[in-house]
């Protein structure tokens, strides 16, 4: 809880426009949150998307949504953040101002009494679709501009000076992009060059930056319900699907030491018996045999469990997997087959599949856990066909190398791949819908047949809706609007979505999802393309070409340098 009996100036809400469960496990927002509070003259409140009985009955009682802390309403705040996670989150972000009595265009809050909206979070790769809801936009890493923000709304509020001059300051902060001040223009359907840059911020050294030890601990078991120890951001693979690999260059690792007594605090200030380790890449970690040896050596040792994400199938070692529970093992070959996997910039070959399903089955594992993606860009039947060919590698060798008699157990899971901004697939088309289905029905049939299999695969219509919201521009806010206005919210669960409630919002507002799905030119202005993210699209063409050609590109490592961009933005691997 913030310290409510310190001098304040300011104060600011941070919003996630989930339910509690899942917001607080959230370490960004967790960040934020303490990072705030621990600041001068601000005290930092949290709120959450309440549950649709409980907005109802808000709603119904006239009772303005408020603050967790102190049940403050919006309204009554200077600043008013959203963290917004993915694509499907978007009406949720109405549905809160809805309920909070605040108005939904950042147009029609300028001469009201109403707090600043910021947006921040992952979303923000292409945050147009949504961009004229919020003064402010944080690209980048909230420590440092958000920070900064705050820092600037004290002085101008102290000083009396309007909203509008405060905003105009604020963009001149490096990752501080305020919507109103960029006009989009169009000529004959086409996006038009921008004649300006937003440079996204970034923390230039994680081992001096803030990290959170003493923390809230939820009131109800939340999704995560663990301490969590971040060990690096960014990402040294290149995975050509993955926009969390380039939205989060330049790669920063913190040190072993910092890491160990950081791990040593949370255990100690929060109680939790869980300690997860946290990256893109966990096994990428320059020194993670010394940190886990570390840690179990230390808080870990006897009542505290050290928890392992998924690792990279060329990654996994014998020692990992002594640290691991027995029940299940987690691997994502993402294709089927080794050409696809080379299109895609996997870099795990057929041996490394065959190597760690062999060590995992000897070690005692009786349960497997795959997760590829379908729709990929130059995918056919035979790559499909590999996916199958995987789970029947799993079962002969089972049988040939495991000393046990118990069956295994295989659940193969599946997502739509979606060409997402600041990729190299961002120029790709989406797959139809049509497409979408027939690819999972090819797998499920096939998979039906073999004992022990499960299959689970991402909604078709989610997945194209999420598509064309990824890739969106200023004209689809009104399509946002309407959705919502016939009933939209909580869209990533599956008993809420309804593809038909997205498909009138288009046909009520002209506008078609295919503009948005089809293959882009190359030459054409891409809608966040005035964001300098530090990655270059001339990098990500290249690697585009590359994929066309199946060809590879290795892991960046210190000293081996792809010129990817990000490090003009700080220096990679510090």
């Amino acid at each position: 809880m913030p310290d409510m009996d310190k001098p304040c100036e300011s104060r600011l809400c941070l919003c996630f426009p989930e339910i509690y469960e899942m917001g607080m496990s959230n370490i960004g927002m967790r960040i934020l949150y303490h990072m705030l509070n621990d600041m001068d003259n601000i005290i930092c409140e949290r709120c959450f998307a309440p549950f649709i009985d409980f907005g109802n009955e808000l709603s119904k009682e006239g009772v303005p949504l408020f603050s967790l802390d102190t049940h403050k309403p919006l309204t009554e705040f200077d600043i008013v953040g959203f963290s917004i996670g993915y694509e499907m989150l978007y009406t949720n972000v109405l549905y809160m101002l809805d309920l909070a009595g605040i108005p939904f265009r950042a147009a029609d809050r300028v001469s009201l009494d109403m707090p600043i909206l910021i947006a921040g979070g992952p979303c923000v790769v292409n945050p147009e679709p949504f961009a004229e809801v919020f003064d402010a936009i944080m690209i980048g890493e909230g420590e440092v501009n958000l920070k900064q923000f705050t820092i600037l709304y004290n002085e101008y509020k102290l000083a009396g000076k309007s909203r509008a001059d405060f905003l105009a300051a604020a963009g001149k902060i490096d990752g501080v992009y305020i919507p109103s001040f960029i006009t989009p223009i169009y000529e004959n359907g086409k996006l038009m060059p921008f004649n300006t840059t937003v440079k996204r911020a970034i923390v230039p050294d994680l081992d001096s930056a803030y990290f959170p030890t003493k923390i809230l601990v939820p009131n109800i078991e939340i999704t995560h319900d663990r301490a969590v120890l971040e060990l690096y951001r960014g990402c040294n693979n290149g995975c050509r699907f993955c926009q969390a690999c380039f939205f989060y260059r330049p790669i920063r690792s913190r040190k072993l030491d910092t890491l160990l007594e950081l791990g040593s605090d949370l255990v100690a200030q929060t109680g939790y018996d869980e300690l997860s380790l946290s990256s893109l890449s966990t096994s990428d970690y320059y020194a993670l045999d010394e940190l886990i040896t570390g840690l179990k050596s230390g808080v870990c040792s006897s009542t505290v469990k050290l928890c392992m994400p998924s690792l990279r199938l060329d990654t996994y070692k014998e020692d990992f997997m002594g640290k691991g529970r027995l029940g299940s093992i987690t691997f994502a070959p993402e294709a089927g087959s080794q050409r696809l996997r080379d299109v895609i910039n996997k870099n795990i070959s057929d041996d490394d599949i065959r190597n760690t399903i062999k060590a995992a089955i000897e070690r005692g594992y009786r349960g497997f856990k795959l997760y590829f993606m379908i729709g990929l860009p130059t995918e056919t039947d035979e790559d499909l066909d590999g996916i199958i060919s995987i789970v029947q590698l799993i079962r002969d060798m089972a049988k040939e190398f495991s000393q046990q008699k118990r069956p295994i157990n295989i659940t193969v899971a599946t997502n739509v791949f979606i060409p997402k901004p600041l990729t190299p697939f961002q120029w790709e088309r989406q797959v139809s819908r049509e497409e979408m289905y027939y690819k999972q029905d090819y797998l499920k049939q096939r998979l039906q047949h073999i004992r022990n299999v499960r299959y689970n695969y991402h909604s078709a219509s989610v997945s194209m809706i999420e598509a064309v919201l990824a890739r969106g521009d200023r004209r689809l806010l009104p399509v946002i609007e309407k959705a919502y206005e016939l009933g939209a919210k909580f869209d990533g669960w599956s008993e809420y979505f309804e593809f038909r409630t997205w498909q009138k919002a288009f046909d009520e507002c002209g506008i078609g999802m295919d503009e948005y799905m089809r293959e882009w030119g190359e030459s054409e202005v891409l809608p966040w393309g005035f964001i300098d993210h530090g990655v270059t699209d001339k990098y990500l063409l290249s690697e585009r070409h590359k994929s066309q050609e199946a060809a590879v590109t290795a892991a960046c490592h210190d000293g081996d340098c792809r010129n990817c961009g990000a490090n003009k933005l700080g220096r990679c691997f510090k």
